[in-house]
């Protein structure tokens, strides 16, 4: 009679098929996953987002404040242009005795010109006329309007009828025996620019020397250049 060996409970007998819970499970001695095949990916951070929306804000902030300088140097109140246009000289003449005085008869034709955008509005045109510095009179003209960049033209009437030299007769006898006095003359133009609701005040100004000779009543030379 054959004889039986009977197993331990709870161990498994080699000559029977392992279970199904035992056949998907590896031993416990065996990696399925061996530590060469693990790999690490570092992924940068992009921040294209970011600088796309950054470029987007710097591009209208530049050209909002190009557009503001360009508003304010526009629109920023400059001075009216200020030139002789024409000189006509009706008489001059140099007394000796019993004092040195000057006597001087002249036309002048002055041009007026409004570089703004807005329109120009000036009390009073002055032509201070002088000789080495001191200034033997003035005319002044009355006030006038002139457009936005437009040009306008100034009559002005000069009479000086017997003014006396004291301080530089001397030079003014050379000056004559050399046949040309030269004379001073300042042009001035004072007013308002009308800005919106503000008033701003500008002035004009451009300073002249005149030669004249006294003895054929002509003008030698005259040079302009504005102050």
């Amino acid at each position: 009679m054959a004889k039986t060996s009977q197993h331990p409970a709870g161990e498994r007998n080699p000559l029977l098929p392992s279970s199904a819970a035992d056949s998907a499970s590896p031993p416990p001695y065996l990696d399925p996953h061996p530590a060469d095949s693990y790999a690490v990916l570092l992924v940068p951070v992009r921040f294209r987002r970011r600088l796309r929306r950054g470029g987007r804000c710097v591009g209208p902030c530049l050209a909002a404040l190009f557009l503001l300088a360009l508003a304010g140097f526009l629109l920023w109140p400059a001075d009216p242009d200020v030139s002789l246009a024409r000189l006509r000289l009706a008489h001059v003449s140099v007394a000796a005795r019993p004092a040195v005085a000057v006597t001087i008869s002249a036309a002048l034709k002055v041009r007026v010109r409004n570089p703004d955008f807005f329109a120009l509005d000036y009390s009073r045109l002055d032509v201070d006329i002088g000789y080495r510095g001191a200034r033997l009179g003035r005319v002044t003209s009355g006030g006038g309007r002139v457009r936005a960049r437009a040009v306008s033209y100034v009559d002005a009437d000069l009479q000086l009828d017997g003014i006396r030299v004291v301080k530089d007769a001397i030079y003014l006898l050379e000056d004559l025996a050399r046949g040309s006095v030269p004379f001073d003359a300042v042009v001035e133009v004072a007013g308002h620019l009308h800005l919106f609701l503000l008033s701003v005040p500008v002035k004009g100004r451009i300073s002249c020397v005149v030669h004249v000779n006294p003895h054929n009543q002509t003008i030698v030379h005259q040079d302009c250049y504005p102050e």
